[in-house]
């Protein structure tokens, strides 16, 4: 822990210079060690009891107004503190504080002492300037000096510093010497002369007793009554001059410097009494004494005079003061009334100059707003320009977009009758693509017919990888095929397969025939193939699920919708009610999945998959419970691990929430009849004692139909009138811009093989699924080649533009 710097008190006058040899002393003094150095300074508050200084002399404190006394005192402190912050300066890097003592009533030195006393100072260095102003009423500075030499504390260590040197102190029977650090005495005290003391000095023999006068001075007339006469009227006489002077009663706070000059000057000569011989007579001493009093009263008298020419200034100067406080306080009034209507000008020139900036500043923003209008006037003229130019170009370029739609519609007029040619073309060749099917279908259902193995290859040209349909495993493979000119799906047995087994399959799938089964044409028994009608739309998982992960930027009418989702639920719940219905026994399928549901070319619902597997042993409820997990895939479009589970944890109004959005705006009601449905029948086989048979579910599924049939009717019939109404605000978009898969207008047009512009991804899709047909012909393209449509294209894009502007 740092131990604290000892502090050295430094006291300092208002001698600046001194005050510097002061300072400069004890930072040499101490320059070795690590000090800390206390200026202290003595302040005086100017008081009523106090004079003050004027340009009229020494005068009371109570001459003067409150007012300027206050100004006198912040005067005063304001040197104070000036002098004070030169002191701290001088100290320069040396750390220094500041120790301001009040002095009060008490005199200087006992303010001090006490202060000594109470902060227990080990070191004080005192300039001698400092006793100046405080020696009080009878000591000057040598001899308050002395008074702080004689009652300082031993713990304390005295320095007093003169002109920046050192002073030694001693004393020497009634006197006192000062002298300097190399012995040269440059001051003297002696004990405060009075009357008495020099009286009893001089006629007592410096001090001896008074008797011992006598007896030294006897003479031959020492006993005569003369001589003691004398003597005695000498006493009197100096005891009345000595009562005299005592009653003078002098100021001595006023005449103090006076005083010290008479007994400085009664000092500098030898000791009055000192002078006198101890051989002199009584005579002569009287003689000697009244010349000293003589003098005295002659310096007495000099001093009265002086004493009365001084009250006589004071009174004049207090007459003077009387008249300037007068004279100041009229001078004050007016300098009020003269402030008073200086102001008052003031705040009429500043009114004044308000007023003239208000001016100025409406000049200004005149002259703001006529260039406004100015640069206003000027834009306007120019966008006037602008637009009368602007729209002499655009009544050009409205009669060139006139005669250019004159030749458009024109051209879309012979489009439309191309079209209605096409159109006549194709329900043509569909009625007699629809003539021959029926005619074959009626000869396939009529006749069963067994196949060579080169037909089979022919058909399929010899199991191309191009003609395959399905791969589900090792042991089947679905290829596609033309046999009779007609599209043929030909399904792969294992070869593993008895010939007994193979025989006791097709017999059987030749049995059961329904609108709603996939009907058997023919069978090859050397290649263990079965031959069935071919369905162009595939089967219902890939219309589901396949669209949803391969396609989601198609359009929406490509996925099946809600009417078409209940048509062939209920198509699907007639086949499988036929059978459940054979006798002797019901017929399970056993493997009712979306992938066993195959789509015509007009979405109708075949069940395949009938007779390839093992079904003994099943019952009944499992094929309603897969037709219920085939109804929850209709409703959602979702395919997961834990349909039903979830589906089953489910109540109606949630399941309402997942419901495919692809399929168009469901009808509650009918949507929470259908999950109903579900739901019963995912649950079949929980439930032991239930009879939930495939007819009751029938029965229900026929209702939901025929309120679907209604709903979706009604909706048709608003769809064509909104269509018609949208048909005429849109400016009756050409035929030949929408495309015959998406029914959209087309954005990238190309020409297949049968002559027939399509969306190159609608398109690319349909050829993606296998089909090798037209979708608007049905006959077996050339090539699967797709050309761009520029010219289509380009006339797509006027179209557009022109719409645009037309709702701009």
């Amino acid at each position: 822990m740092d131990t604290e710097e000892p502090k050295v008190y430094v006291a300092v006058g208002n001698d600046l210079q001194d005050g510097y040899r002061t300072l400069d002393w004890t930072l040499r003094k101490w320059k070795a060690q690590s000090i800390s150095i206390v200026i202290l300074h003595v302040t005086y508050n100017i008081s009523i009891k106090d004079f003050v200084y004027t340009p009229f002399g020494k005068l009371p404190a109570t001459s003067l107004s409150d007012e300027k006394l206050e100004i006198l005192k912040k005067y005063e402190q304001g040197k104070t503190d000036n002098l004070l912050s030169k002191y701290m300066g001088f100290c320069g890097k040396v750390k220094a504080e500041i120790l301001k003592v009040e002095k009060s009533d008490e005199p200087v030195h006992k303010l001090i002492l006490d202060l000594v006393s109470r902060l227990t100072i080990t070191k004080l260095v005192m300039g001698l300037s400092f006793m100046k102003p405080s020696a009080g009423k009878s000591r000057t500075a040598v001899s308050g000096s002395y008074f702080f030499h004689h009652h300082m504390p031993d713990y304390c260590e005295l320095f007093i510093i003169c002109g920046g040197k050192l002073v030694s102190l001693k004393g020497e029977n009634d006197e006192g010497i000062m002298e300097d650090d190399q012995g040269v005495k440059f001051a003297k005290m002696r004990e405060r002369v009075n009357f008495g003391n020099l009286w009893t000095k001089m006629f007592s023999g410096n001090g001896r007793n008074p008797n011992r006068l006598s007896i030294c001075s006897r003479g031959p007339d020492a006993d005569s009554p003369y001589s003691h006469s004398t003597w005695e009227n000498c006493v009197q006489e100096i005891e009345i001059y000595f009562q005299h002077l005592s009653s003078l009663n002098l100021d001595e706070a006023s005449n103090s410097e006076d005083g010290d000059e008479i007994l400085q000057t009664l000092a500098i000569e030898p000791n009055a009494a000192e002078q006198i011989d101890s051989k002199m007579s009584v005579a002569e001493r009287t003689e000697f004494m009244k010349s000293k009093i003589n003098e005295a009263r002659e310096m007495i008298r000099l001093k009265k005079k002086e004493t009365k020419d001084d009250a006589e200034r004071c009174a004049k100067a207090k007459w003077a003061i009387c008249l300037c406080n007068s004279r100041a306080d009229q001078l004050e009034s007016l300098t009020k009334e003269d402030v008073a209507s200086r102001m008052e000008i003031q705040r009429d020139l500043d009114s004044l100059k308000e007023q003239s900036c208000e001016v100025i500043r409406d000049v200004e923003e005149s002259k703001n707003r006529l260039s406004s209008l100015i640069e206003l006037q000027s834009e306007l003229s120019n966008k006037l320009q602008l637009s009368t130019m602007a729209k002499g170009h655009a009544e050009a370029q409205l009669e060139k977009a006139v005669i250019a739609r004159a030749e458009m519609v024109k051209d879309i007029e012979e489009l439309r009758r191309q079209r209605d040619v096409l159109h006549r073309r194709i329900e043509f060749c569909k009625e007699k693509d629809a003539i021959g099917m029926v005619i074959r279908s009626s000869e396939l259902s009529c006749a069963f017919r067994e196949y060579a193995a080169e037909d089979i290859r022919l058909a399929t040209e010899d199991f191309s990888e191009r003609f395959r349909l399905k791969c589900a495993g090792d042991w089947t493979n679905v290829y596609r095929g033309r046999l009779n000119h007609a599209s043929v799906a030909i399904k792969m047995l294992n070869n593993g397969l008895s010939e007994e087994d193979f025989q006791a399959k097709v017999s059987f799938l030749t049995d059961v025939r329904h609108p709603h089964l996939v009907a058997v044409i023919g069978c090859c028994s050397e290649l263990k193939c079965i031959v069935f009608e071919y369905m162009p739309n595939g089967n219902l998982r890939d219309k589901l699920f396949t669209s949803q992960r391969n396609y989601k930027n198609c359009s929406r009418a490509r996925a099946l919708r809600w009417p078409d989702r209940i048509r062939i639920a209920h198509e699907v719940c007639l086949g499988l009610s036929f059978l459940h219905s054979t006798e002797p026994r019901p017929i399970v399928h056993g493997s009712l999945t979306p992938s066993s549901i195959l789509l015509d070319r007009n979405l109708v619902a075949k069940i395949s998959g009938l007779g390839l597997n093992t079904c003994d042993q099943l019952n009944v409820r499992s094929d309603i419970r897969a037709f219920g997990t085939l109804l929850l895939h209709l409703l959602t479009g979702r395919n997961w691990a834990g349909l039903v589970e979830e589906a089953m944890a489910l109540d109606q109004t949630t399941l309402m929430q997942v419901l495919d959005g692809n399929a168009g705006i469901w009808p509650l009601e009918l949507a929470d009849e259908l999950a109903g449905i579900a739901l019963k029948c995912s649950s079949a086989d929980q439930d032991a004692n239930r009879d939930l048979r495939i007819a009751g579910v029938m029965k229900e599924l026929d209702e939901v139909r025929k309120k679907a049939d209604g709903l979706a009717d009604k909706r048709e019939s608003e769809v064509v009138t909104d269509k018609c109404a949208n048909k005429e605000d849109s400016n009756d978009v050409p035929s030949v811009f929408i495309c015959p898969i998406f029914q959209e207008v087309m954005k990238n047009p190309h020409v297949a093989a049968d002559g027939f512009s399509y969306e190159l991804e609608a398109m690319e899709e349909w050829l993606g699924m296998g089909h090798d047909t037209s979708p608007m012909t049905n006959l077996r393209l050339k090539h699967k080649y797709l050309t761009p449509n520029h010219t289509l294209r380009s006339l797509i894009q006027e179209w557009h533009n022109k719409q645009s502007s037309v709702h701009s």
